[in-house]
């Protein structure tokens, strides 16, 4: 059924390759002129703080996206937990933050899909506390995760089945940010950490000989989705046009080899 759900919101974008220009709603923004954003710039490398200034792969979307529209992205940077009590509150026009769209958040706002992606079990090199994967060697470790994220729900899924199982449960540790989480396994005080898949390739980048990845891949079909409020087709539409042009012109397979993201996070060829 959430197959469904999401080939539902991809089937317009597709129709829209043939249509006219992009254009912003007339009427409904939080400041005339600008598309007011709210974000979590603490998902590497999708959004991050990098010499005091907004970057990663959703900024330069949505600035791309932004001047399809003839119209200026102002952000509003908070904890990921506030983002969509601040769309639903009228403080922000959209969400863009590498939300992972999935039924429980789709009951309160409406989606844009722009990519797919995966999730890996992170620890520290040399794997000392021995996990295996994402099964039930992480039953009676600490998972660190962010809090509100998707992660958070997997490892409270994972929670679940280890209990079940009579087996010693997980132990959650929900954190502010990703940043936190991996420092918290850096420091010992977690086993375990779940990270996107090029959140993961970033962070060994980043620091190898630090973390490692255990098992396999995980939910790799998950859509990640710039969020609207329940039916405001104005910004859905304006949203879709923008992104079908970025597409056509080339601009969205730029962004993503970019940033090293792996191709098959493109949902649109």
């Amino acid at each position: 059924m959430f197959r469904t759900f999401i080939a539902a919101l991809v089937l317009p974008l597709g129709l829209m390759h043939g249509a006219s220009a992009a254009e912003m709603p007339k009427t409904g923004l939080v400041e005339a002129g600008a598309l007011t954003y709210g974000v979590a710039a603490t998902f590497s490398p999708f959004e991050f703080q990098k010499d005091g200034k907004l970057t990663g792969f959703d900024i330069d979307l949505i600035d791309a996206l932004a001047k399809k529209l003839n119209t200026t992205p102002k952000a509003m940077n908070m904890e990921f937990k506030g983002l969509i009590p601040a769309l639903l509150g009228g403080r922000i026009d959209i969400i863009n933050s590498a939300m992972y769209m999935n039924p429980a958040r789709a009951e309160q706002v409406d989606f844009v899909p722009y990519l797919k992606i995966g999730n890996m079990v992170i620890v520290q090199a040399g794997n000392p506390a021995k996990i295996t994967g994402r099964d039930d060697s992480l039953c009676g470790k600490i998972v660190a995760v962010t809090l509100g994220g998707i992660q958070e729900s997997q490892a409270r899924a994972d929670d679940k089945r280890c209990t079940d199982k009579g087996l010693a449960g997980v132990k959650v540790l929900t954190l502010p940010t990703a940043q936190d989480s991996a420092l918290t396994l850096r420091q010992g005080r977690a086993d375990a950490y779940y990270d996107s898949t090029p959140g993961a390739v970033k962070l060994r980048q980043e620091l190898p000989g630090v973390f490692e990845p255990v098992g396999e891949e995980f939910e790799a079909n998950t859509s990640i989705g710039m969020a609207t409020r329940k039916g405001d087709t104005a910004m859905q539409d304006a949203l879709k046009a923008a992104l079908a042009e970025i597409v056509a012109d080339g601009t969205y397979a730029a962004l993503i080899k970019k940033w090293d993201l792996p191709a098959s996070v493109a949902i649109f060829k």
